[in-house]
């Protein structure tokens, strides 16, 4: 028998890899068009105020997961999830095609130009990042769990990739200068430092077609994930799998089993000379902590036949527990953090904002990739591991309060300080993250819908509290670009 040169242990490299690039498509997009800004705004009437409109957008986005869900509950056997993933991709793909031929069109409404195609364009960006985080766990709860941290790996680099390549394009790429004005009327000449940005070195146009084969790419690998039979060789059967038995129409009579509190569980197999019946007794266990495991199989008439064992997962008060860590710790990672970045690292120079951004989306796929080598189940972990993040994230946020004059601010300590932190807390909280979603993969599906779905709120909270914050009540002061 060949041996397969890809397989080490327990996964596939190939099928890791794949997933891995699937999972990029899930926010590159969005992510892409943030880090582009620098380059579009002063080309749009909105300016700087682009960002606002934006969040609001991403959040009004929400109602894809939120359909998806009702979906899931209300009216399964009409969720298609392979037609749904190929529907929000190919949305994806199709909206970043368009947008670099409309990206720059205005029209005026209401007494004043806006960018109209940009912004319905990337409500439909929006609405396909948002509605994946209900769609892709879900699916990946059909391969091996380990097989997860792949997915978050690539979820990471959907920040990194775009910012590597926005970098290698150029953005935010300045020089500051002193410039001079004279006042011919009061015969002054005044001096000030300005910014200088540097010329790009391809446009907005290639970004977006960039960005919109990223997407493509991502449903090449999802195709090859679903239909190949090289990649279903890694795929697993779990609780959700076994709520309906079906019998075959050739009257071979399968296995079936009935779940039943008040009785034990059985396995029966009709028609095989070794084996008749098995039996598992639940008497120890709560109907609520249970998860079905396959165990081995059994080869009756030539065809398989899963026998399933339980065990104890998660208590109800634990389930709930991580539900509401997983709600805070998006509503500070991908909520309230990203929007105060600009705050809180540019009063220590242009240098340590750039550093900051470009080395946090480093640590996210890093923090994803050691989650695959080091495991934590243990809830006191995660909870200080989920304490210690809050904590550098309370340093972040004081920090862009006191913004433009923070402690250390213009200092070589202060510059070191902050980048360190930007760092810390994006890889502490996307391991906690990590941690959890690999315990609730366990679970099966549904809790995997439960941590998708609770982290859009979560997400969507934070993001919304900060946009009043920031817009509303005008708390935050952002430092001069370049400092006198």
């Amino acid at each position: 028998m060949a041996v397969d040169i890809f397989q080490c242990k327990n996964i596939n490299i190939l099928v890791y890899v794949l997933v891995a690039l699937f999972g990029i498509g899930s926010w590159v997009d969005i992510n892409g068009l943030w880090v582009e800004l620098p380059v579009m705004v002063p080309h749009l009437p909105e300016g700087w105020k682009l960002p606002s409109y934006l969040s609001v957008i991403i959040q009004m986005a929400n109602i894809g997961p939120l359909l998806v869900t009702a979906m899931y509950v209300f009216c399964k056997s009409y969720m298609k999830e392979r037609v749904a993933v190929y529907a929000v991709l190919g949305i994806g793909a199709t909206s970043c095609l368009l947008m670099s031929f409309f990206w720059k069109e205005t029209t005026y409404i209401a007494g004043d130009f806006h960018s109209t195609a940009l912004l319905v364009l990337q409500f439909f960006l929006a609405l396909t990042d948002c509605t994946t985080s209900v769609l892709f766990l879900p699916f990946m709860a059909t391969f091996k769990a380990e097989y997860m941290t792949g997915y978050f790996i690539g979820e990471g680099l959907s920040g990194l990739v775009p910012s590597v390549v926005a970098l290698g394009q150029g953005v935010g790429q300045l020089t500051c200068k002193n410039i001079s004005s004279f006042n011919s009327t009061t015969n002054v000449t005044s001096y000030s430092i300005q910014p200088i940005y540097h010329s790009i070195r391809f446009s907005v146009e290639e970004f977006f077609y960039f960005l919109c084969a990223m997407l493509i790419i991502s449903i090449v690998s999802f195709t090859i994930l679903n239909y190949t039979s090289y990649c279903k060789k890694e795929k697993v059967k779990h609780q959700d799998d076994y709520e309906e038995v079906e019998s075959s129409n050739d009257n071979q009579m399968m296995s079936s089993y009935e779940l039943n509190p008040d009785q034990p569980y059985s396995i029966s197999a009709q028609n095989s000379a070794n084996h008749s019946n098995e039996f598992i007794n639940p008497s120890a266990l709560s109907s609520r902590n249970q998860l079905m495991k396959k165990n081995k199989q059994l080869d009756i008439n030539s065809k398989s036949v899963d026998i399933i064992q339980f065990r104890e997962i998660l208590s109800t008060k634990l389930f709930i527990y991580y539900l509401v860590l997983t709600a805070w710790v998006n509503c500070l990672s991908n909520g309230a953090l990203p929007s105060l970045q600009t705050y809180s690292t540019l009063p220590f120079g242009n240098d340590a904002y750039h550093l900051s951004a470009t080395l946090a989306n480093i640590a996210n796929p890093l923090a994803c990739l050691v989650a695959f080598f080091v495991t934590v189940k243990s809830s006191i972990v995660i909870s200080f591991l989920t304490f210690l993040g809050t904590a550098i994230a309370g340093y972040i946020i004081s920090t862009a309060v006191e913004s433009p004059n923070p402690v250390l601010y213009n200092t070589t300590a202060g510059s070191v300080i902050v980048i360190a932190a930007w760092i810390l807390v994006v890889f502490t909280l996307t391991f906690v993250k990590v941690s959890i979603a690999g315990i609730f993969r366990e679970e099966g599906k549904k809790a995997l819908l439960w941590i998708g779905g609770i982290s859009q709120v979560g997400s969507a909270v934070g993001a919304i509290v900060t946009f009043v914050l920031v817009n509303v009540y005008e708390m935050f002061e952002s430092a001069p670009t370049c400092q006198s």
